[in-house]
């Protein structure tokens, strides 16, 4: 029987170390919402960090905290006082519901369980998911600005960020310097395939073109798969990943070779490997993206990639500066809160 139990929610913006800049618009900063659950003293910590707004089918930060506060833990607290004990870290995908907001609002109260899950018995995230890969790093370029690009320097691929616009040949040029192979990241702003080909076409003389990540919009899976037919490189979907069902119809239609899977857009640690899995028996190749994490949610996503995909995925360590708000710890995924700062106290603050 659950004797305590102790929910805060708080935001906190953070800035990015080199702004990336997209045919939708540019990353500068990023609000990371951070859940601590405590349960009979036992504390555990998620995070996830939605868009600002909005934006290609994922919520803003704003529609993650009202699905939070009035569905997800409405949900939780009431399986909890029913059950006598707080529910298992991978049921909570099944509190999720069919609202834009749902899967990423499940996935920070599942890594906020886990977490705790994994503290009360002294183990690791890594532990958990021991490592059977080195997945390499993929590091996140844009070529639609005049900006230094600055890769992480242990990245064995980029994604580079392109647009409908004709990429300029000394932007390709400084690309190429970089001698890696390259993933245009179209994020879903494409109007029609020879626009893609086009595209294609005036990279390869530059650099190797692995492959086109989501050009059309998310769902348009007819789309895709008459460029796929088309096209001299893979077809990757991001975007177009949320669900299960997703797959299905990128399989049905051969839409894409590739895709990426995001932890906090499809609902959490317990959805991302189940899919991964999916799609890996379908002959699909799978690399691992993220949301611009701070290291807390980083670490865990790191240990998924490296139990189960070679591809290279979003799993550098990053120095990003989060005042204070975290601090290292040796169980669970790696950290505790540190101070919260008194204007970013509790958006919510409960007790069951």
């Amino acid at each position: 029987m659950v004797e305590a139990m102790r929910v805060r929610l708080w935001r906190h913006q953070l800035s990015l170390g080199s702004p990336i800049t997209t045919a939708v618009q540019v990353h500068a900063t990023r609000a990371h919402l951070f859940l601590e659950v405590e349960i009979d003293g036992v504390r555990g910590l998620g995070e996830i960090s939605p868009q600002p707004y909005e934006l290609n089918g994922d919520p803003g930060c704003d529609d993650v905290v009202v699905e939070l506060e009035h569905f997800t833990l409405r949900q939780f607290f009431e399986a909890t006082l029913r059950e006598g004990h707080a529910p298992h870290w991978s049921r909570v995908t099944h509190f999720a519901g069919s609202r834009r907001a749902s899967h990423p609002a499940a996935a920070l109260l599942e890594m906020a369980l886990l977490d705790a899950h994994l503290r009360a018995r002294h183990e690791t995230i890594e532990e958990w998911w021991p490592a059977r890969f080195d997945t390499p790093i993929q590091s996140t370029v844009s070529l639609m600005d005049e900006q230094a690009m600055a890769p992480h320097p242990r990245a064995t691929q980029l994604r580079a960020k392109v647009s409908r616009a004709p990429v300029p040949p000394s932007r390709w040029r400084e690309l190429a310097q970089w001698g890696l192979p390259v993933l245009l990241d179209f994020n879903g702003v494409a109007r029609d395939v020879e626009e893609v080909l086009s595209l294609t076409a005036s990279a390869r003389p530059h650099v190797e073109v692995i492959a086109v990540e989501q050009p059309f919009a998310p769902g348009n899976v007819v789309e895709h798969a008459r460029l796929a037919t088309r096209s001299p490189v893979p077809v990757s979907l991001d975007e177009g990943v949320r669900h299960r069902r997703d797959l299905d119809q990128i399989v049905r239609y051969h839409a894409a070779e590739l895709i990426c899977v995001k932890p906090a857009r499809v609902g959490g640690f317990a959805q991302a490997r189940t899919m991964i899995e999916q799609a890996q028996r379908a002959g699909l190749g799978v690399y691992l993206g993220g949301f611009f994490e701070s290291p807390l949610a980083r670490r865990a996503n790191r240990a998924l990639a490296r139990h189960y995909l070679e591809r290279p995925s979003d799993v550098a360590e990053v120095d990003l500066d989060v005042g204070g708000l975290l601090s290292t710890d040796p169980w669970g995924c790696g950290y505790l809160p540190g101070v919260v700062l008194e204007a970013e106290e509790a958006l919510v603050n409960r007790h069951a």
